[in-house]
């Protein structure tokens, strides 16, 4: 096992790294931007170094300060954990050739799936069903525009390098393929320093589920089931569950045929470490290859809940070269599980960021409930990066229970100082079509749960 491990992420995912590294015994090396000179994970952490200034460009997302503070602390290995640089491919290289382990999956493997037309291929080699698209990212708008109307519309299009929600816009016609070809290729060059763009066919109010593997270097993989990730708005997720109340072995078995399929891409690629392959499935219940992240997700901890592994001890176990310890039929499904994105942001201004300094908190406990944040009394929220400060997690032998012991624990959640979209999650997990697994990936933009929407605006007016 690793001594040192420098973690190249900040907020939540940064604090949870670095508790897995102590439940292991290994001595944690934060970096830190200038903003966040007192953000939590520079404080928890056995040791931090600061690596430039606010902007992610000048921090997060400069490999080579990076990878001079990782060998300058003497670490061993690099955590990306996810946004960021966790899909570049080229700082996984950069760190190995520094003579340091990269905690995530092969270089060549990154390329390879990060490669939207390349990964799709992969898929079909693997016998995934796959959407009708591009065979590539296309090279400016005017091929977006022919090949938009090749493939017909609407079409999505979607950031060639990078996932996360992130660089997705959706074109419904020639008209709109514009604005939308513009705004997502921007976002795509912000976030991942790449703007460029692949574009397939959209499938109609889908629903996205997606499967967690494990691999290890010695080629074996399995699947810890799958997550149902459809409340989403601007294709960012905000309440995930595990499993999905959707996939069921009973009627069909879409979920046993989801996972077989991911476990196959997985061995044919060769993965190692944690990742995940996603879905859009139909009403129909047809599923279609989404992709596949290469990383750690938000949405880990439901998978934990719900198999009693621990995904981020997994990473670091399988980069250190520990074989899995446990085979396929050793998984078991333990319950049900519900996360909630803890958004410092304004749902009725659109979900506009909220940052600003945090006077007072209140976070809740009891049987079943786990917290993931960097959030503290008295933190300033910087505005330059995601809005997320934490995810609530609740557990249970159902989903019925699960969703109670979520709704009680938003109930004690408190945040003063700042606007978060806790009570719009409650309004969400509150309402007959959650209890009812009654929605989709644009059931908000749609106007589904549209009398929650108004709710919220007229709450936040009182």
């Amino acid at each position: 096992m690793f001594d040192k491990v420098l973690i190249a992420n900040r907020g939540e995912i940064a604090v949870r790294i670095i508790r897995a590294c102590r439940d292991l015994g290994i001595v944690s090396v934060a970096v830190y931007s200038e903003a966040d000179k007192e953000a939590l994970h520079a404080q928890i952490a056995d040791e931090a170094v600061c690596i430039g200034r606010a902007p992610a460009s000048e921090s997060y997302l400069n490999m080579q300060n990076i990878i001079a503070a990782a060998i300058a602390a003497g670490a061993q290995a690099i955590h990306p954990g996810f946004g960021f640089l966790s899909e570049n491919a080229e700082f996984a290289r950069l760190t190995q050739q520094n003579g340091l382990a990269f905690i995530g999956p092969r270089p060549e493997t990154i390329s390879l799936m990060g490669d939207k037309a390349e990964a799709k291929r992969q898929a079909i080699a693997a016998g995934v069903p796959v959407a009708m698209g591009t065979d590539g990212a296309v090279s400016g708008f005017e091929e977006a525009k022919r090949e938009a109307a090749r493939i017909g519309y609407p079409v999505m299009l979607k950031a060639a390098a990078g996932g996360g929600g992130k660089g997705i816009r959706v074109a419904r016609g020639e008209d709109g393929l514009k604005a939308a070809y513009d705004n997502a290729s921007s976002e795509a060059e912000v976030n991942f320093g790449d703007g460029r763009l692949y574009m397939e066919r959209y499938v109609e109010n889908p629903r996205h589920i997606e499967v967690q593997v494990l691999g290890d270097a010695y080629g074996e993989v399995v699947h810890l089931f799958d997550r149902e990730c459809s409340i989403q708005r601007r294709h960012q997720k905000l309440i995930e569950e595990a499993p999905s109340v959707f996939a069921d072995f009973e009627a069909d078995g879409l979920r046993e045929r989801m996972c077989e399929a991911a476990v196959s891409l997985a061995r044919r690629v060769g993965y190692r470490g944690a990742g995940t392959v996603e879905y859009l499935v139909d009403a129909q219940r047809n599923f279609y290859f989404c992709e596949m992240n290469t990383r750690i997700q938000v949405e880990h901890p439901v998978t934990e809940q719900v198999t009693g592994i621990d995904l981020v001890c997994a990473q670091l176990r399988i980069a250190a070269g520990d074989p899995l310890w446990f085979r396929q039929e050793d998984v078991r499904l333990l319950g049900h599980a519900v996360e909630c994105r803890l958004n410092a942001e304004d749902p009725a201004r659109g979900f506009a960021p909220c940052p600003g300094t945090i006077e007072a908190m209140h976070l809740p406990g009891g049987a079943g409930v786990r917290v993931d944040t960097a959030a503290y009394q008295g933190y300033a929220i910087p505005p330059f990066y995601d809005s997320m400060i934490g995810k609530l997690i609740c557990s249970g032998a159902t989903r019925a229970q699960a969703t109670a012991r979520i709704r009680r624990a938003l109930a004690e959640t408190l945040f003063e100082g700042v606007t978060t979209s806790s009570d719009y999650a409650m309004q969400i997990l509150s309402s007959d079509r959650f209890q009812r697994g009654d929605f989709h990936t644009g059931s908000l933009e749609n106007g589904d749960f549209e009398e929650i929407t108004e709710k919220t605006k007229e709450e936040t007016a009182c």
